[in-house]
């Protein structure tokens, strides 16, 4: 399906120059002369290559869909993360490198989405929102007030992320995987 450049919204996965490639930020971006264009950062989802580029709206781009299959978490085995197929049992070995920064959130049994390009994974989706255990928080500064602070904190997979002053070590959480940001205390 052909998008106009400046259609292009992080997340997307495009063909550009005979790859494959998944959009990491985009910029709309008016100059004072000339046309408007949108600055793209893109990861080629095949050797890990980065790049950007700038589209302008007259130029169109081929978005891919992927397929899709959910996964479950099994173990880590060295560097290698360790899944299953949620219809065949079949089970399937991917480096971490595939998640990145995400891979501190897997939890055991947790339910992924594989994003595949010709039978091939490229890509591994957590849930947007997990659950996590405080188990270390700085102690509250005499003063600070709920609405315009935030202390460190550390999670049970050893993410550090702010926390709103009240939330105490041994406090369940829901943390954002992405953004690696507090969202709520946890019911």
């Amino acid at each position: 399906m052909k998008i106009s450049g400046v259609d292009i919204r992080p997340g997307n996965i495009l063909e550009y120059e005979g790859g494959i490639w998944k959009v990491a930020k985009t910029q709309h971006t008016q100059p004072g002369k000339g046309g408007a264009y949108m600055q793209v950062e893109m990861k080629n989802l095949i050797d890990g290559r980065k790049t950007n580029v700038r589209f302008r709206s007259a130029d169109t781009v081929e978005k891919v869909r992927l397929d899709t299959k959910d996964f479950q978490y099994l173990y880590a085995d060295g560097d290698m993360l360790v899944f299953m197929d949620t219809d065949t049992f079949d089970q399937i070995n991917l480096e971490a490198d595939l998640i990145g920064d995400a891979a501190a959130f897997l939890q055991d049994g947790m339910t992924v989405t594989l994003e595949m390009y010709d039978e091939k994974p490229i890509s591994v989706q957590l849930p947007e929102q997990v659950e996590a255990e405080i188990v270390e928080a700085d102690a509250v500064v005499k003063g600070q007030t709920a609405s315009s602070s935030y202390k460190p904190a550390v999670l049970d997979n050893g993410v550090r992320v702010m926390v709103p002053p009240h939330i105490e070590s041994g406090t369940r959480i829901v943390v954002d995987v992405y953004e690696r940001s507090y969202v709520r205390k946890a019911d």
